[in-house]
């Protein structure tokens, strides 16, 4: 069985740490990462905003995201050695039913391009309010550094266009609190999963 988890959601909201314990917990598990998907920056074009338009789908080579995931639905054992992924033992041989392989795919635009919508089997989103997020935000160290007011003109206006689009797709979407502490997120969701899967078995 493949199972497909985008974790989605607003910038610095716990995306990436959530994405990481999962992976360590759940078994045959790899990972999509949304930002190994940037174009370089020169390819990023200046928006009417004056910023560098970072925070929209066309800054992202989707194209080869999506063949990426493909790779992984076409034989999960081999994409998972070709990432230095450990495979159990019961998922190289047996009946492939009863073998349980595990996608997180997780990203900041992962519900707002259409050749993806279908192929999550489980969706969440976390959130944070504004000031939280600006204040995580000031805190990160980016390969390229946020210019003054990036912030305000350009990320956080692009994730309420963002989220705004994304709320009218119809996806079952679960919204997480990222103001939780990490643990009472990563406990909600991988609770949630095991649960899922375990019907499914």
């Amino acid at each position: 069985m493949k199972y497909i988890i985008g974790i989605g959601g607003v910038t610095n909201g716990g995306k990436t740490t959530l994405t990481n314990r999962l992976i360590k917990a759940l078994p045959n598990c790899c990972v999509v990462h949304q930002d190994d998907f940037f174009k370089p920056p020169d390819q990023i074009q200046v928006g009417e905003d004056g910023f560098k338009q970072w925070d929209v789908i066309t800054a992202l080579d989707m194209e080869a995201m999506v063949n990426t995931i493909k790779g992984w639905v076409e034989n999960p054992v081999k994409f998972a050695r070709s990432h230095g992924i450990q495979v159990a033992p019961t998922a190289e041989m047996g009946p492939s039913e009863n073998q349980i392989h595990i996608l997180i795919v997780e990203g900041f635009l992962l519900y707002n391009y259409k050749p993806l919508m279908d192929v999550y089997d489980k969706c969440y989103y976390i959130t944070i309010p504004y000031e939280e997020c600006k204040k995580r935000r000031s805190t990160r160290q980016y390969t390229v550094p946020d210019p003054p007011g990036l912030f305000d003109g350009h990320v956080w206006p692009m994730y309420l266009k963002h989220r705004a689009e994304m709320e009218t797709s119809c996806l079952p979407i679960e919204y997480l609190n990222g103001l939780k502490t990490k643990e009472e997120i990563y406990n909600q969701v991988y609770e949630d999963i095991h649960n899922t899967l375990l019907n499914r078995l």
